[in-house]
């Protein structure tokens, strides 16, 4: 089946071109990229894509390496379609994938074929392919150079992938190249199966695809070309469009197409070739103009003629929305999206990208991860060439590897149960990997070239029965318990004779023992004593400091403040500090009044040497900066060993109290932006307004305060830095900040720049949306930013928002302050916008909202006096 012919009218066609863009960030450390057949210990990069592959040889032991023929080596041909591996025996011969990041993830895994006549019989062949032990796809060909792919989103149970070709009798299996992705995120939904993609297209001008490096998870995105003039290219020119979700390439979200008619639709169908599979469909968007304060894109999308999104979309000019399928769409034999501009809408509909992907149910469990983990390294060790070993080792139960029994429970992972190894060529020891195969009964090595000692592991397998190692050449004594347990019948050993009479007691003398026990007492008394002077050189080294610390207290920084307050008059501003607003590491605020202003008063506590440190930076910036969202300084009191900061008294507490419902009434939407641009324009200033700029270091919303009417200002500038401006954009330093709201990006490289704070921001922006935490109370602890991008992925981007003022929240304006949220939160700094970009969308965005607020408050209007004419003039008649 092939999706999406697209048009107003007509079909679009999509077309494969022959190369691949790539620019972008070089990082394929989730990625295995094999080249099938080629020479083992050899791999090159991808002149086209940036991709390095490698030997297939570490990956599968069977099979036979074969060249496609000179005649289809065209110079446009990607290099690993040059040679194939070709399975001319066996009906089943897999592919074993053991990807670093494990189970449990989501991994992109996609197959190339070109037949390319390399085995000469011009007879095209046609077979299946298998994940685990089930059908992922049927592989066939148009014509001898026609090139073949297959691809799936899988989130495997267990940490081994077998890609398996099998033999249906119509041609012998071969394969070009074996690709795995890790998406990290897993941004597909997985509660409903494997996606196997059907199509995923560019709505967008251009003739190539994009892949990697464009695409982070190398996604391929082909381009179409309607040869219909009633569709019309449009385009971005601009940087600020990100996709935080779905990490949609820029290439593709900076393009769209739309109607060249504002009345006419945008119509996406396909057709389906089996009316039993269910489709998951993706469709992307951005705002690719810059639309005027009169101009509206808005429109809704439907389904078969049936409402399918759930509100009215406006893209965004920040990022890509992504609207999917909340479950799976049932079976039909034709689908058609039709996306409609609303009424209210001046602007026809667009689209950017599209993704369909039919759902795919793997139901059986593969062998116990350990088992196989064990047995596949008992292979490696013994380079054990069975016909049969590859793939799952159990399973299918007509491919189960030789020698090799299972045990076979429904509800549970297949274990392996017996071992037989006999006359097999091992030589060596006796693998240790054997030790983890817990369930063995019987283990059968005789017969082969084994030497060294017999382990002691061998007797704590607890069900094992059976035990033959006759005919090698082991040395030393056997280990008494395995002895105890075949005298007692609970094991069936057999060995050689030479070794029937053995005693395991390796140190069985006393001096042995002695010896023993005085090396630990002599170990266990160096070790206490260096813990003793390390932790004696500890207290002076803290001693010292202190003491250093105390000598700078009449540091005469705090001079310059224009108001000296005495330490009496600290005590009678307070009430003898009788009301606590808040505590720290520095020490206590209390509540004050001088005259009829109320205060805040930050006393430093005696004993806080990293409080003192706060203390002077924060006094030093509050005496040079000065803006309407920095809380404002007013005196300082520094006599003997008292420490303190007078600054205005916020009324209204801080930002966290407010969302956490600690105060009986809570904050609007309206209240809540305005809050967030306050913030905002605040770091503004501290990162652009001031020379050198001040990265804050400590956003959060308990040091965002509130005025009495609710104006927000930054408090709390203890770990602020000044960055030089011969330091460049960022200064190296130890991390500092409050956990759940520290930049990833500077918490792991200890570089601190304005963009750290930028991330703080956006968790804060997110609390101020959702109500909820930066990190979660509930038994989980989900970070803030996890659980944002979980609600936007189902689709449902209102449950985002704080339950207390949902009801009364426009969801387009929720997704405009959703996009510049998880903007500022983006991994890498160098995605995260400045915060002048920041603090003007938000406006933009309140200024739209209000705007849109009046007018609907003016259609209300009119619709009361309508009904109000309609009471007094009696009924009208029809």
């Amino acid at each position: 089946m092939r999706l999406f012919s697209v048009s107003c009218s007509v079909s679009l066609l999509l077309i494969l071109c022959l190369a691949l863009l790539v620019h972008s960030q070089d990082d394929q450390s989730g990625f295995m990229n094999i080249d099938c057949g080629r020479p083992a210990n050899t791999n090159y990069t991808d002149t086209l894509t940036g991709l390095t592959y490698i030997s297939d040889s570490e990956f599968i032991d069977a099979g036979e390496s074969k060249t496609i023929l000179p005649i289809h080596r065209t110079p446009f041909l990607t290099q690993h379609f040059l040679t194939v591996r070709s399975f001319p025996q066996g009906t089943r011969n897999c592919y074993t994938l053991k990807p670093v990041q494990g189970r449990g993830n989501s991994y992109l895994i996609r197959a190339w074929f070109m037949y390319g006549n390399y085995n000469s019989k011009s007879h095209i062949p046609r077979f299946d392919i298998h994940l685990g032990l089930e059908k992922w796809d049927t592989i066939s060909f148009n014509k001898t150079s026609s090139r073949v792919k297959t691809e799936i989103i899988h989130v495997p149970v267990s940490d081994y992938i077998y890609v398996c070709l099998v033999d249906t009798g119509l041609g012998t299996p071969f394969i070009s190249a074996l690709e795995l992705r890790y998406i990290n995120d897993s941004i597909y939904t997985s509660e409903y199966g494997s996606l196997l993609l059907s199509d995923r297209v560019n709505f967008g001008e251009g003739f190539l695809p994009y892949r990697y490096k464009d695409d982070i998870f190398d996604r391929i995105w082909y381009p179409f070309n309607s040869f219909n003039s009633s569709l019309v290219y449009i385009y971005n020119s601009e940087t600020w469009i990100d996709s935080f979700g779905y990490q949609i390439p820029y290439q593709v979200r900076r393009t769209a197409i739309e109607p060249d008619n504002i009345t006419n639709p945008i119509k996406i169908f396909w057709q389906s070739v089996n009316v039993t599979n269910q489709f998951l469909i993706y469709l992307h968007f951005s705002e690719v103009q810059t639309l005027h304060r009169n101009q509206t894109r808005e429109f809704d999308i439907y389904l078969n003629g049936d409402l399918w999104s759930d509100y009215s979309i406006r893209p965004s000019n920040l990022t890509t929305r992504t609207i999917s399928s909340a479950s799976p769409e049932k079976g039909a034999s034709k689908y058609e999206i039709l996306i409609q501009k609303t009424n209210r809408s001046t602007l026809p509909p667009i689209i950017n990208a599209a993704e369909l992907y039919a759902v795919k149910q793997f139901l059986h469990l593969q062998t116990d991860d350990e088992d196989a983990g064990s047995i596949m390294d008992i292979k490696s060790v013994y380079k054990v060439r069975k016909g049969n070993w590859q793939g799952d080792p159990c399973l299918p139960k007509a491919y189960a590897w030789n020698g090799v029994g299972c045990s076979y429970n429904v509800s549970d992972f297949p274990r392996i149960t017996s071992l037989n190894l006999s006359s097999s060529r091992l030589s060596g020891k006796i693998a240790s990997s054997i030790a983890n195969l817990t369930m063995l009964r019987s283990l059968d090595l005789s017969n082969n070239n084994l030497s060294g000692e017999i382990p002691d592991f061998l007797s704590q397998l607890a069900f094992l029965g059976i035990l033959n190692i006759q005919g090698n050449n082991f040395t030393g004594l056997v280990p008494s318990d395995l002895l105890s347990k075949s005298k007692s019948g609970r094991l069936s050993l057999s060995m050689d004779a030479s070794l029937r009479d053995g005693n395991t007691d390796r140190c069985s003398s006393a001096s042995c023992k002695k010896r023993s026990n005085k090396s630990i007492t002599w170990i266990a008394s160096v070790v206490s004593t260096f813990v003793l002077v390390l932790i004696a050189l500890l207290v002076i080294l803290w001693i010292v400091r202190y003491r250093r610390q105390k000598a700078h207290m009449k540091d005469t920084s705090l001079e310059n403040i224009k108001r000296r307050f005495t330490y009496s008059e600290i005590q009678r501003i307070t009430k003898n500090f009788e009301k606590i607003v808040g505590k720290g590491g520095f020490g206590t605020v209390y509540h004050g009044n001088i005259g009829d202003t109320q205060v805040a008063v930050k006393m430093l506590s005696a004993t806080s040497v990293q409080g003192y440190q706060e203390f002077q930076t924060e006094a030093k910036l509050l005496m040079s900066i000065h803006h309407k969202n920095l809380t404002a300084l007013v005196g300082y009191c520094n006599e003997d060993n008292h420490l303190g900061i007078i600054y205005e008294y916020m009324v209204n507490g801080d930002l966290e109290g407010h969302l956490a419902g600690k105060k009986l009434d809570f904050l609007s939407w309206e209240q809540r932006i305005r809050i967030a641009i306050d913030a905002a324009e605040g770091f503004e200033y501290l990162h652009h307004g001031c020379k050198p700029p001040i990265i804050h270091r400590d956003v959060k919303s308990t040091n965002i305060l509130l005025t009495e009417n609710f104006q927000g200002k930054l408090a709390d500038f203890g770990l602020s830095r000044v960055i030089p401006f011969e330091a460049g954009s960022h200064i190296t330093t130890v991390v500092a900040g409050t956990p759940g709201y520290l930049d990833p990006e500077y918490y792991r490289s200890n570089r601190l720049t304005e963009k750290s704070d930028v991330y703080s921001f956006g968790i804060v922006l997110l609390e101020i949306i959702t109500g909820r935490p930066a990190i979660g109370i509930d038994d989980e602890r989900e970070h803030i930013v996890q659980w944002v991008r979980s609600r936007i992925e189902e689709g449902n981007i209102k449950v985002v928002v704080d339950s207390r003022i949902r009801e009364n929240v426009d969801v387009n304006f929720v997704w405009k302050a959703v996009e510049i949220a998880m903007l500022c939160v983006s991994i890498a700094s160098d995605n995260r916008p400045p915060m002048n970009f920041v603090v003007n969308h938000l406006k933009e965005s309140l200024s739209t909202e209000l705007a849109w607020d009046e007018t609907r408050k003016k259609e209300l209007i009119g619709v009361m006096s309508l009904n109000l004419d309609s009471d007094v003039s009696g009924p009208q008649p029809r």
